[in-house]
């Protein structure tokens, strides 16, 4: 290690007692999404960054914002820490609200018990505790060694890290990261959002929601030629949507860890009754693009499929709304800077290569990008998802990823601001 490497480690591992406690108690308080009710995580979360010593700006979302989004209530938090001297602004996303829990765990979801594994030391459990409530975390305290250091006169830095906490990832983040820009509440000159540990993620898959909504006729069931089934439709309509999946997994993206678009159906109701012919069924499909794609012609081609699939069933009609279009995320010019610097101290703290991939799922950074703002991923998570169980029962997080990517955040802020 550097001189600079070792002593942003020292800082680390002597609050990192205190890190762990931080996480444990955002881990025990809920800000499960639905039904989004985060505000008074939001307000906890803004007490603890106050005890270590951070001026927090709290912005509350709304009603009409709220509403838009399906919550109930949140907040955005931000942190600014301007070093004196001009440079650029380095943001650093994360997002407290989570997936509910679901079935099958062996732990209770909001207690963050640790365990001591023998392979990887100690592993805490909780929904939340991986993604993404480990890097409120990870860059409270990356952001705590720094000012230490330069407190002491062991650092001499530039610019300004500002950390943007958010509660709406989990519905698309429109109240959370792009409220922020659209307000011009902040405009960093470059941002990291919450990630892996052990790579980068440079790039990742966008998504569209729509859901459709299939009209017929309601009739008595012992008359069925008397009405007009929207369910016998849906089913066409299911079909085709099915059939399609197989041209889409003919398409690869040139991405290391992104592979093709993907399509699902992941709810859908209707009917009135079983005696009554259904007059109208729903369902919501999930279509994953991958980032050569364009979300516009993705979304006219799944249009057309749907409307010509219930074309085939006179009297049927369909109304088809799009719920959300998250947007692919892609390289911009500058963001090298990001994933060099985070691989070059990842591997020195972690003692391995830090990659740089893409992933199939969307995040809050295409926000950023979006924004024209040069954007990575990079935090405490886990090497996958699948390791972590993320979104899945018994979520964990090794401590030691914790400790080491506090670190490397530190350190890469440390580079990049260096006066």
């Amino acid at each position: 290690m550097t001189p600079l490497q070792r002593a942003i480690l020292d800082e680390v591992d002597a609050s990192f007692a205190e890190q762990v406690a931080f996480l444990a108690e955002l881990v025990r308080l809920p800000s499960d999404n639905p039904p989004g009710d985060c505000g008074a995580h939001g307000a906890r979360t803004a007490e603890l960054l106050m005890q270590l010593g951070h001026a927090v700006e709290t912005h509350v979302v709304g009603a009409d914002d709220l509403a838009a989004a399906g919550m109930q209530s949140a907040r955005n938090l931000i942190v600014r820490q301007s070093f004196g001297l001009p440079g650029p602004c380095i943001a650093l996303n994360a997002h407290g609200d989570v997936v509910a829990p679901g079935a099958g765990w062996s732990v209770d979801p909001y207690g963050a018990l640790i365990r001591d594994d023998p392979r990887h030391g100690p592993v805490m459990y909780g929904r939340g505790v991986a993604v993404s409530k480990s890097d409120f975390a990870t860059y409270s305290f990356a952001l705590r060694a720094l000012q230490r250091l330069v407190a002491r006169g062991g650092l001499r830095l530039c610019g300004a890290v500002e950390l943007h906490f958010t509660y709406d990832e989990e519905v698309g983040g429109e109240i959370g990261p792009a409220w922020l820009l659209r307000k011009g509440l902040s405009r960093p000159d470059l941002a990291l959002s919450a990630g892996f540990a052990y790579a980068v993620t440079t790039a990742h898959n966008g998504c569209l929601h729509l859901e459709v909504t299939v009209h017929g006729r309601q009739g008595h069931a012992a008359m069925p030629q008397a009405a007009v089934d929207a369910l016998e439709a849906a089913t066409g309509i299911l079909a085709a949507l099915y059939a399609s999946r197989a041209a889409l997994a003919e398409v690869h993206s040139a991405t290391p860890g992104i592979d093709t678009p993907t399509l699902n159906v992941g709810l859908i109701s209707g009917g009135i009754n079983t005696n009554v012919v259904p007059d109208r069924v729903s369902f919501r499909i999930d279509r994953r693009i991958i980032p050569e794609e364009s979300a516009e012609a993705a979304e006219t081609a799944l249009r057309t499929l749907i409307t010509e699939a219930a074309g085939r069933y006179p009297g049927i009609r369909v109304d088809i709304e799009r719920r959300m279009l998250a947007q692919p995320l892609v390289k911009l010019p500058g963001a090298a800077r990001l994933t060099t610097a985070l691989q070059r101290h990842g591997e020195a703290f972690l003692g391995t290569p830090i990659a740089e991939h893409g992933v199939p799922l969307y995040t809050d950074a295409r926000h950023y990008a979006a924004a024209g703002i040069p954007t990575v991923l990079y935090g405490a998570g886990p090497r996958t998802l699948a390791e972590a169980n993320g979104h899945g029962a018994d979520e964990c997080l090794r401590l030691g990823d914790l400790r080491a990517a506090t670190a490397t955040v530190a350190a890469m802020l440390a580079e990049l601001l260096t006066a």
